[in-house]
């Protein structure tokens, strides 16, 4: 009785990965600035290298974006910045690990008038303090900051990440499957 419901999982796992494939890096920048919620928002990726940890998101300020009093809506500039860490870090760190958002907090400090950016990166040294951190089983919270600025660089708000990091054989989310190319990790 327990060898067909193991069966049936695996079967629709390979079914999912044939109907949905794995993207790869070039494929996920494509498919989320075609992602409806960012082209209605008006947000668009201009790099993304998951490889190096870096991704570099705008928007432009338009009507479907504005607020009442006519300036970026908050729930857009958090979007823009929302999937990203979490993206880069089950990159670099492969299949061993589960990743997770755990809270954010946005803080707007002036409102956004035109078009704003955000970069984030990831260091090759916060992934190898991870992984030292995360040897024994643990899981690792980390926290990470970014900002947005507009066209004069004026920062129109900050927005802290807390991620969840974990090896994989230790975490109760073992099932969480990425649609990301990603490497196993060591």
């Amino acid at each position: 009785m327990s060898v067909l419901p193991t069966n049936l999982e695996t079967l629709k796992r390979r079914a999912k990965q044939s109907i949905m494939p794995l993207l790869t890096p070039h494929l996920l920048r494509l498919r989320l600035n075609t992602y409806a919620p960012y082209i209605g928002a008006g947000i668009k990726i201009e790099h993304l290298s998951l490889d190096q940890g870096l991704c570099v998101v705008s928007m432009g300020l338009n009507t479907l974006n504005k607020n009442i009093v006519g300036t970026q809506f908050g729930g857009s500039l958090y979007s823009m910045v929302d999937p990203f860490y979490m993206l880069i870090l089950m990159h670099q760190l492969g299949s061993n690990y589960v990743v997770w958002d755990k809270s954010s907090h946005i803080d707007f400090v002036a409102p956004g008038n035109s078009k704003v950016t955000a970069r984030m990166k990831i260091p090759s040294s916060e992934i190898i303090t991870i992984q030292e951190l995360a040897k024994e089983g643990e899981a690792v919270f980390r926290e990470y900051k970014v900002d947005i600025f507009d066209e004069q660089q004026k920062l129109i708000a900050t927005i802290t990440k807390m991620l969840y990091i974990r090896l994989r054989k230790y975490s109760k989310s073992k099932e969480q499957v990425s649609r990301i190319d990603t490497p196993t990790a060591e």
